[in-house]
């Protein structure tokens, strides 16, 4: 019980801190990396930039590296962890889920499945892309808007569709 009471407690402070970061004012970059740090208990670098709203469920299990922009309306749900290198752009109303629940019915109800998403280096994220848990996006690519991305990109690569698959490389 004391597990489930802890996973609650953290989804409930992540709610807490992004209503908080939902309310700041785009032009205050400053309140906004502030809240920012308090939500993932990391210190954020001065060129982050992100347009609320956002949504998490953890906070504490996302980490980005410097120059980092992420828009409006995204959802890190973050259980697995989600690792942005630098440089990387996420476009609006993306969803990087980490977590599910396991596909067998006698389970589904008591169980989480979890994996981290990883995002390389100066990679691009376009508008409403979700990716799932345990994917990793190569440095340099790009996922189109609407992709759902289900296995890893390689370094350099456009992908896109649903599921998303390699349409070309980047030279």
């Amino acid at each position: 019980m004391s597990q489930l009471h802890g996973f609650r407690d953290r989804v409930e402070r992540a709610i807490r801190l992004t209503e908080q970061l939902n309310a700041r004012p785009y032009d205050d970059q400053d309140a906004i990396r502030a809240t920012w740090a308090e939500l993932t208990g990391q210190p954020i670098d001065e060129t982050f930039r992100l347009i609320p709203p956002v949504y998490s469920d953890h906070g504490i299990n996302i980490r980005l590296g410097r120059n980092v922009f992420i828009n409006q309306g995204c959802r890190l749900n973050d259980i697995g962890g989600i690792e942005i290198d630098d440089d990387v752009m996420i476009g609006p109303s993306v969803s990087l889920i980490t977590s599910g629940h396991p596909v067998d019915p006698s389970r589904r109800r008591s169980g989480i499945t979890a994996a981290p998403i990883r995002i390389g280096r100066n990679a691009w994220i376009g508008a409403s892309a979700m990716i799932l848990q345990g994917v990793t996006v190569g440095a340099d690519s790009v996922i189109g808007a609407g992709s759902v991305v289900t296995h890893d990109v390689p370094p350099a690569t456009v992908a896109v569709g649903a599921p998303a698959r390699m349409v070309r490389r980047i030279d």
